[in-house]
């Protein structure tokens, strides 16, 4: 615990017969921009709200730089907390808002203007001090929102899925400025989101939340390429779950069977045996109409269906049983009018792109 900012041990939250939180532990590192990720109803917000005591635990403890905090109050704890939807106060300027805390706290007066200009300026918003909150936009409001919590310069930020309420691209460009924020600032936070682009962009270290547990906790590009369980593997990314036997385990692979691709060797990370769940991202599989001269692994099938993106299209094969999504990459205009359904093509990946997965 020493070298934690917040360690939960063994921790737990009921509502009733029913387990919102299961027997947690991990610990989030000083000055850690770490991500809570998982569906709704996983327990995320729940697991937040304890930390900053608007819950109580049911089980176990919650310490914040090595101190317990189940008799400290919610306004007592080194923490601040920024909600999805902002909660500013429309009635005052902006300053007033970032001003509010400090105010509330005692804090002298002759202080209060100096770290007021100084949160405005770590969240770049100098020079609208005087404005009201809807003469902002919202990624302003958003900015304001963090500049009030900031100027009391808690050890830890808590942050309620801030970003949800914005546009998508207002939202991509505020994922950048919390990460340098963060940085400049050197305090830990501890983000709420359903939304893993965010948490993979954002975020130092990711915890895949899921019924109440902590299914895997690694950092983003860990996450992604090594995902320890089957429900990790499909709520990070696109991803080609494959039912799959075991046939043989000779050397370093497993051999597994998969319906219409045949057998397909797989590097052994485990003691895999029976019936078994194979993971390829999409990304990794690369799609021809010539058959290819060498690949490890390689089927032949039929283009069923193709979802235009923009940048990326999505294409889906069929081979046999199994149905396979591709992602291809527009790299020029030409590349929708190379391949169309119905078109007979050949799909190959490495067997180093392929992970055998915890059920």
């Amino acid at each position: 615990m020493t070298d934690a900012m917040v360690s939960i041990r063994n921790v737990s939250k009921s509502f009733g017969s029913f387990s919102a939180v299961d027997n947690v532990s991990f610990d989030i590192r000083p000055n850690e921009f770490f991500a809570l990720l998982g569906p709704s109803g996983c327990g995320k917000t729940t697991l937040l709200r304890m930390i900053a005591g608007l819950e109580t635990t049911t089980e176990g403890e919650i310490f914040i730089d090595g101190e317990e905090m189940s008799t400290v109050p919610p306004n007592r704890r080194p923490v601040n907390m920024v909600f999805q939807s902002y909660a500013v106060f429309p009635h005052m300027s902006v300053e007033d808002n970032v001003a509010y805390g400090l105010r509330v706290a005692g804090h002298p007066r002759n202080e209060i203007a100096p770290l007021v200009a100084e949160a405005l300026d770590m969240v770049q918003l100098p020079g609208l001090a005087k404005r009201k909150p809807d003469q902002l936009s919202g990624g302003q409001r958003q900015r304001v929102a963090l500049a009030r919590a900031l100027v009391k310069r808690p050890k830890v930020l808590l942050l309620d899925e801030p970003l949800s309420a914005l546009d998508a691209k207002l939202r991509e460009h505020m994922q950048l400025e919390l990460a340098h924020l963060q940085q400049r600032v050197g305090i830990t936070f501890i983000i709420v989101t359903h939304d893993q682009d965010e948490a993979l962009s954002m975020a130092d270290r990711v915890a895949v939340m899921e019924s109440g547990k902590i299914r895997q906790i690694d950092e983003p590009g860990t996450m992604y390429e090594n995902p320890t369980n089957r429900f990790v593997a499909d709520f990070i990314g696109r991803v080609n779950l494959l039912d799959a036997n075991v046939t043989s385990a000779p050397g370093s692979d497993v051999v597994v069977a998969i319906d219409g691709i045949g057998d397909v060797p797989v590097p052994k990370a485990s003691s895999a045996a029976g019936q078994v769940c194979v993971a390829v991202r999409p990304e990794k599989i690369a799609v021809s109409k010539a058959e290819p001269a060498e690949s490890a692994i390689r089927a032949r099938g039929r283009i069923s269906d193709w979802a235009y993106y923009g940048d990326v299209s999505t294409m889906y094969v069929q081979i046999g049983g199994t149905r396979l999504s591709v992602l291809i990459q527009n790299e020029t205009r030409e590349t929708m009018n190379s391949l169309d359904i119905g078109d007979d093509v050949w799909v190959t990946w490495s067997p180093t792109d392929t992970l055998i997965l915890d059920t």
